[in-house]
């Protein structure tokens, strides 16, 4: 699969996504410095999150406090009408653009030579990103994987899909990878994700990469939401094709994202090292470097003997001992040596080579 000529498989060297999200804050500005740093940290792409503020009528009886009796005995719609919603609902007011401001951002990074991803959250925002900016791939979020009708709807936009999984079963993953598939659309990427920020190490689960590479045959990539970068590397090991990151100027910064997302040190590791990765991995054939090669007769043994002998002398295996450089008879040979006879005389610690044996 491409996205904007760029192949996308698994165990070559990754399309690295900086996730801005809202860690712009809702700061054209200080998008555009995030833009412009993570070009430098060499990155692909850089992805938004794009959303209106219908985002709040999508929770039951948002307006209408009276009626949500009838869900607050639920314990969960409980917290998040007291505890969740209530601590996100005048940020994200706060920190959401404008579709202006996000042609701006996307015209800023055709400019710049970066590509402009975004993940949008309801039917308009995918037909603007999708038909007006015209982006290179969509993202869709893990809490819309199981929103089927959704995915049906991107899909026909054919623009290459990038899935993340978390919170999803394997039969959820299955479906949406199908409903996708059935509307005619086959450029899909599956992003292993834990919707945990961040996750404990035992909850990672990146065997689950092999799975779905197995099951699916697709690309699979690694949406990580751990500290640092170990977790993003080690996915690259595993043969991710993308590696999405979130990524801040400043991890103290006011915001949901910025403590565990990648500041522009951890990022440029992460690239970096990115590169490297897939290089170190080789092949599964067993081979020997040229470089190796040329070390061989300097860290190999050979035959040596351990006295003094003379010519007509019968060799045995006391008379022998191993030593470099490896330029004579190799230790593998020593039982077809004993029992042989010298053809000249040899001095302690010499070289046993093939011509001085009858």
């Amino acid at each position: 699969m491409n996205i904007s000529n760029h192949i996308i498989e698994d165990f070559g060297e990754p399309f690295i996504i900086a996730e801005l999200g809202v860690n712009h804050n809702g700061k054209v500005d200080l998008a555009k410095k995030m833009i412009d740093k993570a070009i430098e940290c060499g990155c692909h792409a850089v992805k938004f999150q794009s959303y209106g503020l219908n985002i709040f009528s999508e929770i039951c009886y948002e307006d209408n406090p009276d009626k949500r009796a009838k869900y607050e005995k639920h314990p969960m719609m409980k917290k998040l009408f007291e505890e969740i919603h209530p601590k996100l609902k005048e940020p994200l007011a706060e920190y959401m653009f404008t579709d202006e401001q996000f042609r701006e951002l996307k015209n800023y990074c055709d400019e710049k030579g970066v590509i402009y991803i975004c993940t949008p959250l309801d039917y308009e925002r995918i037909d603007f990103h999708a038909d007006d900016l015209d982006v290179d791939a969509i993202k869709v979020a893990s809490m819309d994987l199981n929103n089927y009708p959704f995915l049906d709807y991107i899909a026909r936009k054919n623009k290459p899909i990038i899935l993340s999984t978390g919170m999803s079963t394997f039969e959820e993953i299955e479906k949406a990878v199908n409903t996708i598939k059935k509307a005619g659309n086959n450029q899909i990427v599956l992003l292993h994700c834990v919707s945990i920020y961040p996750p404990d190490d035992d909850i990672v689960n990146l065997n689950n990469m092999d799975m779905l590479r197995d099951k699916f045959n697709l690309p699979v990539g690694f949406s990580d939401h751990t500290f640092g970068t170990l977790m993003p590397m080690a996915a690259v090991a595993k043969g991710a094709c993308i590696i999405e990151k979130h990524f801040t100027l400043d991890k103290n910064m006011e915001g949901f994202d910025h403590s565990i997302s990648a500041n522009v040190e951890e990022m440029k590791q992460i690239v970096e090292q990115s590169k490297r990765i897939p290089i170190a991995l080789g092949s599964r054939e067993r081979t020997v470097s040229q470089a190796e090669k040329n070390k061989i007769k300097i860290f190999r043994r050979s035959l040596t003997v351990t006295k003094d002998l003379e010519k007509g002398h019968i060799l045995t295996k006391q008379d022998i001992d191993f030593k470099r450089p490896g330029i004579g008879i190799e230790p593998g040979e020593l039982n077809n040596v004993i029992g042989k006879k010298l053809k000249r005389n040899l001095e302690y610690d010499d070289i046993i080579f093939n011509e001085d044996l009858e």
